[in-house]
This record gives C-alpha cells, sequence and structure tokens, in this order.
C-alpha cells in the first residue's frame, strides 16, 4: 500500500513556476514508476509526465508540458517532483500524482495503482 500526498499547487500568473511535490508513504517507494497527472474542469484527466522507478532513468512527457515541466524524484526522501516553468492559463487544473507497479512509468492512466488527492493550480493572464 501507498500513500500519496501532493502539495506545493497554488495561484500563478502567467509565465510563473511552481514546484509540486508527491510525498509517499512506505518503504517501497522506489521500486514505482511515479506520474503526474492533471484534470481541469469539465476534461478528462490527461497525462502529464512520468518518470521510471529506482532514480528514475527514464522521463515521459505530454506534448504540451515538454520543455516547461521538469519530473524527477528522490528516492531517499520518498518524493516525486513536477517542476513546472513558463505557466500557462490552459495549466490550470488539479494535478494528481500516482505510483504504478509498471517500473518504467505509463502514459496511460489506468495502469496506476495509487493516486493522491490532488493540489490545484490555477495559472491567471
Amino acid at each position: 500500500q501507498v500513500q500519496l500526498v501532493e502539495s506545493g499547487g497554488g495561484p500563478v500568473q502567467a509565465g510563473g513556476s511552481l514546484r509540486l511535490s508527491c510525498a509517499a508513504s512506505g518503504r517501497t517507494f522506489s521500486s514505482y514508476g511515479m506520474g503526474w497527472f492533471r484534470q481541469a474542469p469539465g476534461k478528462e484527466r490527461e497525462f502529464v509526465a512520468a518518470i521510471s522507478w529506482s532514480g528514475g532513468k527514464h522521463l515521459y512527457y505530454a506534448g504540451s508540458v515538454k520543455g516547461r515541466f521538469t519530473i524527477s524524484r528522490d528516492d531517499a526522501k520518498n518524493t516525486a517532483y513536477l517542476q513546472m516553468i513558463g505557466l500557462k492559463p490552459e495549466d490550470t487544473a488539479v494535478y494528481y500524482c500516482a505510483a504504478t507497479k509498471h517500473s518504467s512509468g505509463s502514459y496511460s492512466y489506468i495502469d496506476y495503482d495509487y493516486w493522491g488527492q490532488g493540489t490545484q493550480v490555477t495559472v491567471s493572464s
């Protein structure tokens, strides 16, 4: 069982930056691929970024965030991060972190076994 808690969301102006954190419970954090997803009002949950297990050798990004967002993980701290720069109003959403037993991470939300409660990111123009 893995419990995930996101933090770091909030209001920000367009062009600004935020760093989201995802703190995980349990001793097996390093064995999970981690992902970030987001969901805007009236829209489906969409993939943002994923990182493979144990140090995160493999990284994956949605095209809409590539070059602006960076996913990382610190297995010693049982924490995953999403650094976001150059934020746009269309990035406004609830951001969720998730853990998957697929060691390489996954683009698909159905592959994820554990989810956090989400953190709101609101980007104003």
